[in-house]
């Protein structure tokens, strides 16, 4: 199967003379979820923007869905359902007319039902006849979604979509977006929150200073990147790590209650019950043993610092 979106070599250089990426190549595949993490500032939105059509790129081509984003504008953008960072909404109309006509604007049939059913999901039903200005801020965030999605898009994107909302409405979006993958949806976000790429993300793609550092399955890699440590509690504390243990670069906590090993656990050269049997002959005693693995946020500023 053919992916639902394809960029080749894409850049975008500004008036300014700012280069927002540089020369981004990415499929993503129907049905996914990618999240996009990256600083303030590295082109997540940019990138964003061009598959959406509101920028145009400097150089390189989009396709969405099989349509040239750039030829096919109409085309490409019908499949898009777009969810900005900003709250920006018509105040004076009413939750149910702004999402009608956002339906409209792409030139689908009036579906009530649909409609019904999306503000339902969203937890916006019993706000229908309110006008916008009357909303909440975490509502008017639910709104832009219910907007995003009045058209029934093959493709999702959430810029940030929970910054600033409360933990409901984190919920109520992340149950949302589940269900919308399971219908083929696909979906891409940014997010600042890691931990929530971490739990949803089918995939992760790093970007930064416009350049697109790695786009792995999450899993994938979690396994590559992520380091292990093995923490021993020691039974009595140590001034120094034994000079016998030198080859095993231990390190020795401030209070020299503990000895941690951190390792690649991809590494086949690493032995941990030959470490734990150098240890002991040591005459070193512990009492108990502790395993971590680096977390996806580990991973993340591990890398931005390697480009710095």
């Amino acid at each position: 199967m053919a992916p639902i979106i394809t960029i080749s070599q894409l850049s975008k250089t500004y008036e300014s003379g700012f280069q927002a990426l540089k020369g981004v190549n990415l499929t993503i595949e129907k049905g996914e979820i990618l999240a996009l993490l990256g600083p303030n500032g590295a082109g997540k939105t940019t990138l964003i923007s061009i598959i959406c059509g509101i920028v145009t790129a400097s150089t390189g081509a989009v396709s969405v869905g099989g349509f040239d984003t750039a030829r096919d504008y109409r085309a490409t953008r019908s499949l898009i359902g777009l969810v900005p960072q900003e709250l920006t909404t018509d105040a004076f109309e009413t939750v149910w007319d702004t999402v009608c006509f956002s339906r409209g604007l792409f030139g689908k049939p009036p579906n009530p039902a649909h409609i019904e059913q999306v503000l339902k999901d969203l937890s916006l039903w019993d706000k229908r006849h309110n006008k916008i200005i009357t909303l909440s801020g975490g509502m008017k965030r639910r709104l832009l979604i219910a907007k995003a999605l009045s058209h029934e898009p093959q493709v999702l994107f959430l810029d940030e979509p929970t910054a600033g909302v409360d933990v409901n409405l984190r919920r109520d979006m992340w149950a949302l977006v589940r269900k919308l993958q399971q219908s083929g949806v696909t979906i891409i976000l940014t997010t600042h929150y890691i931990e929530e790429a971490q739990e949803m993300a089918d995939r992760i793609g790093i970007i930064n200073k416009g350049q697109l550092l790695l786009v792995e399955g999450k899993d994938e890699l979690m396994r590559k990147l992520g380091k292990k440590q093995l923490t021993l509690q020691l039974a009595q504390p140590l001034s120094e790590v034994p000079g016998a243990l030198a080859a095993h670069a231990l390190s020795r906590s401030a209070d020299g209650r503990q000895l941690t090993y951190t390792y690649d656990s991809l590494d086949d050269r690493v032995d941990i019950t030959a470490l734990l049997q150098a240890v002991q002959d040591a005459g070193v005693r512990f009492t108990d043993i502790q395993t971590s693995q680096s977390s996806l946020e580990d991973i993340f500023v591990n890398l931005l610092e390697g480009q710095a």
